[in-house]
Order: structure tokens, then C-alpha cells, then sequence
């Protein structure tokens, strides 16, 4: 994770903007306006020193790129940039990526430029004043979780404008972005909205409702109503899948970009994109629902989509690896589509060991707080730690999804909810009991 870090840092310009893709050698790949490109780098940076402790690597110096900029027409480029002579510290790098995306449109919320998340929703805001309220949500996670690291580094200043900004962001969105049940997805150039009731097509996107959770920048009520929408609208249980918007763009007068060339129900139009429906099991397990978050988890499954041979025949793809999308519009309904797609079967990882088994790691020590289906009466996991072993059992009598009643390390009741790391070669036992 620590290359890969570094080896992004070495992949952004002088102005903080960054390669949408490239090939390793030669640098040569494409400058474009997708403004979350540059802002996931901050976010894995503040989730690697969470885990590690490892504060150095914000001093590790790496060279910029340089090339000219894009021209006004211009929504990308295939260019081969220099290396700049300028290099800076990969906190300096992280600084030039967030001051970048400070952006922000008529309703205060970040411009959306030539896509955000959604590659596909190219031409919402490539004029300039379109914005998304997903990206408004992920800003605000990272400004939240990069604020203290200013304060490490000395920048106690800008770590309170980043808090400023970051409730900001959320008040533009409750004010701008709330349609009554759900949150809208994004505004097109000329203020009209998306993901709204009032739109023929994608009328609900899960994102903005999801990361509402996940960021935990959305109104406790809100996302309530928000996620039953996105239930409603969105999750085909009988047919396995959990779809990214709903209906497709297809007929209607609205032109959000190349998404709109897939065919209904394939892909990002409307189709399940299986890298966001494990955001969707994740944000049922941080409201702590894990009856529907595990649901949910084994609805994604492909080995649930090959029981049978016809379950086969409609799916059409390996059972052992994640899909990255499955189509949802007749006559290709519940068929996988790209599979060996690693940014889906990462998030489906994390989200099945850290959201539902609750097994997360923070500097020298870990924390279990599971959201566990209430019928589970027990699991077990094994984590290696250098040379020593931690047995984990947990144990739920009581039948619930979430909350820890106490915590046995080693025969010893422990009074606090983090277990201490010790690479000293022994095997350790640790209880864990939920109610």
C-alpha cells in the first residue's frame, strides 16, 4: 500500500490535478477533468496511517508532473508529461490534490468537471457547473479525516479551514440535495437536477445515499428514508442483484455522458456495478442492520448466482470471482458481465472482514465490533501478527447484530475495546462477547 501511494504521487501535476490512467513507462497517459481521480489518494493515505502508525511516509518527497494545460475545449488529453523537476512531500502532493477539488458550484456543492466516481457521466458538468453530491460526501470524509493530520504536521490554520469547509459541504447538501425521500445524485451545467423523482430517467442513484452513510455526513433521519429508498428502488432481491440507478437512461432528453451509450441495465446504466453495491452492504452494517447487511453480502455472492444450472446458464460467468457488473433489464437479467475485477472483490473483502466481522486494525492494536446477522451465534477468525497468532472467537448469545458486553484477552477480562499487538511469537486467545 505504501508503493502504491507513492507510485500515485509520482502520477499528479504541478497544479494537483492527476492522470486519470497511464503506462508505467514513459508516464504516458491521459490529463483530464475527473475530479475524484485526485482525491483518492488523500483518502487511502489517511486509512493507511490508521492502520500503520506509519507518519514517516508524509515526508517521503516524490517529483510532479508537468504538461500544458488542458484547453478550454478540451475535456482530456493523451499526452507524454515530464517529469518536473520539482518534487515535494507526499503530505505537500496530498495538500495540492484537496486544494484543487475546493471547487464548488451555484448550490455550494463540488463540481462534478468531466465525471466524478461515475466515469460515465462525462458531460454533467464539463462546462464548468456541474456539481455531485457523491463527490460533496467523499470531500468531506477526506477533509474530516485529513484535518488531524494537519494538526500533526503544524497546520493547525488550515486543519480548522478544512473542518469549515467540510460542514460546508454537508449544509450545501442537506439545503440543495435533499429530494424528499433520497438524496439527489448530481446538478447538470444548467442546474437541472439528477437522481430525482422529478427525472423520467435515473430517478435514484445509490451513491449519493450510500456515502451519506458512509462518510457520516448525512442527516440520522435522512438516511433512514434515504436507504429504505434505495431497498425499494434499487435491490432486486430474486434476482440477485443490487442495481447502480434506476431506470437507465435511454429515451429521456437528458445526456449525462457516454454512460447513456451503454445499453439499459448494462453497467453504470442501471445495470448492478458491483463496486458500488458494496458500498450499499456497507452502509446497512454502519446503521447497524446486519440481518440486511449479511443479506445483502450474499445477494453479491457469485457463488449464490451458480446453484443450479440454470442459475448457470443465466449468469454465464465464473462463480469464484467477483463480476465487476451484472445486467438487470430483460433478456440479460442476472447475466455477470467483466469478471477478475479487483477494485469490486477488494471493497466485497473489506466490507465482509471489517463492516460485518467487525475486525479492523489501528496502530498496534485491534478492534472487533461485528454487525452480524442476529442469528449467528458464534464465529471465530485467526489473525496472523508477525510470529504470534490471535485466535479470535466471538460469541453472541444473546442474539443481537451489534454491541460488545466484554472482552477476554488471554483469561484476563480486558476493561477497554482494544486489544493489544505483540509480535512476540505466542499464540493469543482472545473472547469476545457481543450483546
Amino acid at each position: 500500500t505504501k508503493r502504491q501511494i507513492l507510485l500515485h504521487s509520482k502520477h499528479q501535476f504541478v497544479e494537483g490535478d492527476v492522470q486519470h490512467w497511464w503506462h508505467e513507462e514513459g508516464y504516458k497517459g491521459t490529463r483530464t477533468r475527473f475530479t475524484d481521480d485526485r482525491l483518492w489518494m488523500p483518502y487511502v493515505l489517511i486509512e493507511y496511517l490508521e492502520v500503520t502508525n506509519d507518519y514517516k511516509i508524509l515526508e517521503k518527497e516524490t517529483p510532479f508532473l508537468e504538461d500544458e494545460p488542458l484547453k478550454e475545449f478540451e475535456d482530456e488529453a493523451y499526452r507524454i508529461p515530464r517529469v518536473s523537476k520539482t518534487s515535494a512531500s507526499l503530505y505537500e502532493h496530498c495538500k495540492r490534490a484537496i486544494e484543487i477539488s475546493l471547487k464548488f458550484g451555484e448550490h455550494g456543492i463540488p463540481l462534478i468537471g468531466s465525471g466524478d466516481w461515475n466515469d460515465g457521466m462525462n458531460t454533467v458538468g464539463n462546462k464548468g457547473k456541474g456539481e455531485s453530491v457523491w463527490l460533496g460526501w467523499f470531500l468531506y470524509s477526506i477533509l474530516k479525516g485529513f484535518a488531524p493530520i494537519c494538526e500533526r504536521m503544524g497546520d493547525g490554520d488550515l486543519a480548522r479551514s478544512y473542518l469549515q469547509t467540510a460542514d460546508k459541504i454537508v449544509q450545501a447538501i442537506e439545503d440543495n440535495a435533499w429530494d424528499g425521500n433520497w438524496y439527489r445524485r448530481a446538478y447538470f451545467d444548467n442546474g437541472v437536477p439528477i437522481g430525482s423523482i422529478q427525472n423520467s430517467e435515473c430517478k435514484i442513484d445509490s451513491l449519493a445515499q450510500t456515502w451519506a452513510v458512509i462518510s457520516k455526513g448525512g442527516n440520522k433521519e435522512r438516511i433512514t428514508d434515504a436507504m429504505n429508498a434505495l431497498e425499494n428502488y434499487l435491490i432486486m432481491k430474486d434476482e440477485g442483484l443490487i442495481k447502480l440507478l434506476t431506470p437507465p437512461f435511454d429515451q429521456s432528453d437528458l445526456e449525462p455522458g457516454y454512460i447513456k451509450s451503454y445499453v439499459p441495465g448494462v453497467r453504470e446504466n442501471g445495470g448492478q456495478y458491483t463496486h458500488a453495491a458494496a458500498w450499499v452492504v456497507m452502509a446497512f452494517a454502519k446503521m447497524g442492520d446486519g440481518n440486511k447487511a449479511m443479506e445483502l453480502f450474499d445477494l453479491l455472492n457469485p457463488i449464490h448466482h451458480t446453484r443450479t444450472s440454470m442459475d448457470c446458464s443465466r449468469y454465464k460467468v465464473e462463480p469464484y470471482v467477483m463480476a465487476a457488473d451484472v445486467y438487470s433489464v430483460p433478456p440479460h437479467t442476472g447475466r455477470g458481465g467483466w469478471t477478475w475485477y479487483t477494485g469490486s472483490a477488494g471493497w466485497i473483502y473489506k466490507v465482509g472482514s471489517e463492516n460485518i466481522l467487525g475486525f479492523k486494525k489501528v496502530g498496534n492494536f485491534l478492534i472487533i465490533e461485528p454487525c452480524i446477522p442476529e442469528t449467528w451465534k458464534t464465529f471465530s477468525v485467526k489473525y496472523r501478527y508477525g510470529d504470534a497468532t490471535y485466535l479470535i472467537k466471538v460469541k453472541n448469545p444473546d442474539g443481537v447484530s451489534k454491541g460488545i458486553k466484554k472482552i477476554i484477552v488471554d483469561g484476563e477480562r480486558s476493561n477497554k475495546n482494544q486489544i493489544p499487538l505483540s509480535d512476540d511469537g505466542k499464540d493469543h486467545n482472545i473472547e469476545i462477547h457481543m450483546g
